[in-house]
């Protein structure tokens, strides 16, 4: 029995860490529900970027910064890893890659959707 309840333990625990790990969670604002980083930062997608690869250049990046993923990030079910135009890993939800706004300043903040059109909050 205690063998059991040990594995048990295990099994929690290596099922939380992977829950704990995903790069992105759902949070409330005035908009509704909208995909955010750890930080609650509002994360965009960009209607130019086709599936799987990012089409934002280094000065698009300086106002939508990409969300870079850790050097040791593995892609998991919905959420992928692509390449901005700088050549770094960033996630992508669904193929789409993933982006914040520099004039977004404050968790909850969706500044950036509509922007120009093309520039959507990820949901």
């Amino acid at each position: 029995m205690k063998t059991f309840l040990i594995a048990l333990g295990v099994a929690a625990a290596t099922s939380w860490t992977a829950f704990a790990a995903e790069p992105g969670k759902l949070v409330d604002t005035k908009m509704g529900k909208v995909m955010a980083t750890d930080t609650g930062m509002t994360l965009y997608t960009f209607d130019k970027d086709t599936k799987g690869k990012s089409n934002c250049d280094a000065d698009c990046l300086k106002k939508w910064p990409a969300f870079h993923a850790a050097a040791n990030a593995k892609a998991d079910g919905e959420w992928s890893l692509v390449k901005d135009t700088a050549g770094k890993q960033m996630w992508a939800y669904d193929g789409k890659p993933l982006y914040t706004y520099a004039e977004d300043t404050k968790a909850g903040d969706v500044k950036g959707d509509g922007v120009n059109g093309v520039w959507h909050r990820a949901k």
